[in-house]
């Protein structure tokens, strides 16, 4: 399907294994008049397929958009390399490109390589589609790898990196890879966009990231959910939040903030340093009211465009005074709809707080990093980059635990008693 400057056969369950098979839809393509997107996936593509491909698009001049998500399905893993690297080398001679979509190829660790030239090679595309390819800490190492001696050829050679989005979820990067993403979304420095949900990342990896992260001024999209933080992991986001003005989206969900974390989070909130905030996600992290009155605070005070809110799943009762609080100050900017259900709240009554190294989520976490260096080729893990407490992380660190007692005991239309 042609439509405008758009090719698409997306999602017709085609099975294109030879150069024959792809032919008649690679002629339909070329006819596209300055053609800038391409959409192949839903269809599973062979060697010979993919070397065709690669052929046709040498050297063209007006694709923006490649978007190979899901061409994979039901290959060997052998014929995955070479027929990534049909693709992604032909790609290297399209500067007009400017996003390169893969997810949803279950290509795994051991496949990565093919991309690294395209990555080190191409100096002008600015997204990068990584969603769900099975990378685990392998992958991770080589992707984030070859996008740091990107950044350090750029340097080099007197450019700035276009890179503005990474989106890398659902791939088991954990702690031995997220260092290393790190140090490149530190180099590139213009990052705007960053989803890296579900990747088994600890408090350790998170920290780096969130370190890494606050070389990035512009940053409008952070997206960690389903990591695992607790207080240190918490605390680590807090102190990068001042370096990130332009944030717009903050996804911390299923992340295990804790009380601490939260109330670490809140704080920084609290003090308007991200007024452009749109949507803020922090589902079942287990913290408390306290935490949910220092939102309150922020949106009333800092937060005139948050159209979305999701609490549920933290300690606290729907008709709590701080859950009150929260739609006040929502109703104040005529946004009563932003706040999204909360009918799995945990019962105060019930809760008991564990300390983080007990907790079974950082358990599982544990496990799972052992079975993962068990398998993995590559078991040399990077630790977390230590640093000396930041003037920021020592004010969060002594705000949280100064309001901690006082926000709990205090609603936002009153005025704490003088000592």
């Amino acid at each position: 399907m042609a439509t405008g400057r758009l090719y698409s056969i997306h999602g017709k369950g085609l099975k294109l294994n030879t150069a024959s098979d792809i032919q008649p839809y690679l002629d339909q393509m070329k006819a596209v008049e300055g053609l800038e997107e391409i959409r192949f996936g839903g269809n599973t593509l062979g060697i010979e397929a993919c070397v065709a491909l690669g052929e046709a698009l040498k050297g063209n001049k007006t694709l923006k958009i490649a978007d190979l998500s899901d061409i994979f399905t039901g290959r060997l893993i052998s014929e995955i390399p070479q027929a990534l690297s049909a693709i992604c080398d032909a790609l290297i001679t399209v500067p007009s490109l400017v996003e390169l979509n893969l997810s949803d190829n279950a290509f795994g660790g051991r496949s990565a390589d093919p991309i690294v030239p395209f990555l080190t090679q191409h100096r002008t595309f600015s997204v990068l589609k990584l969603n769900n390819n099975g990378l685990g800490v392998t992958g991770g190492l080589i992707i984030s790898k070859a996008l740091l001696a990107s950044a350090e050829a750029l340097k080099a050679a007197g450019q700035k990196s276009a890179l503005r989005t990474v989106i890398c979820g659902r791939n088991r990067l954990e702690n031995g890879s997220a260092p290393h993403w790190a140090e490149a979304f530190k180099a590139h420095g213009g990052l705007v966009e960053i989803r890296m949900f579900q990747n088994g990342i600890r408090m350790e990896g998170v920290e780096a990231l969130a370190q890494g992260l606050s070389a990035c001024p512009n940053l409008e999209v952070f997206d960690l959910q389903d990591n695992t933080f607790t207080e240190r992991g918490s605390r680590a986001v807090a102190q990068a939040l001042p370096s990130w003005p332009k944030l717009r989206e903050l996804n911390l969900s299923d992340c295990l903030l804790k009380p601490k974390g939260g109330l670490a989070l809140g704080t920084v909130f609290a003090r308007g340093v991200n007024p452009k905030l749109e949507a803020l996600r922090l589902t079942y992290g287990e913290f408390d009211h306290r935490t949910i009155n220092l939102i309150a605070k922020a949106i009333t005070d800092h937060w005139s465009n948050l159209t979305t809110l999701e609490l549920n799943g933290n300690i606290g009762d729907p008709e709590d005074e701080c859950i009150q609080n929260v739609k006040d100050a929502l109703a104040g900017h005529g946004h009563e709809d932003a706040l999204d259900e909360l009918d799995d709240m945990m019962d105060p009554a019930e809760f008991e707080e564990e300390e983080e190294e007990d907790h079974p989520a950082v358990e599982e976490a544990e496990e799972l990093d052992k079975a993962e260096a068990a398998e993995d080729d590559d078991e040399a893990a990077v630790p977390a980059a230590k640093s000396a407490p930041s003037t920021i992380a020592q004010r969060v660190d002594k705000a949280a635990d100064d309001l901690a007692d006082l926000l709990g005991k205090v609603s936002l239309g009153e005025t704490p008693a003088q000592s």
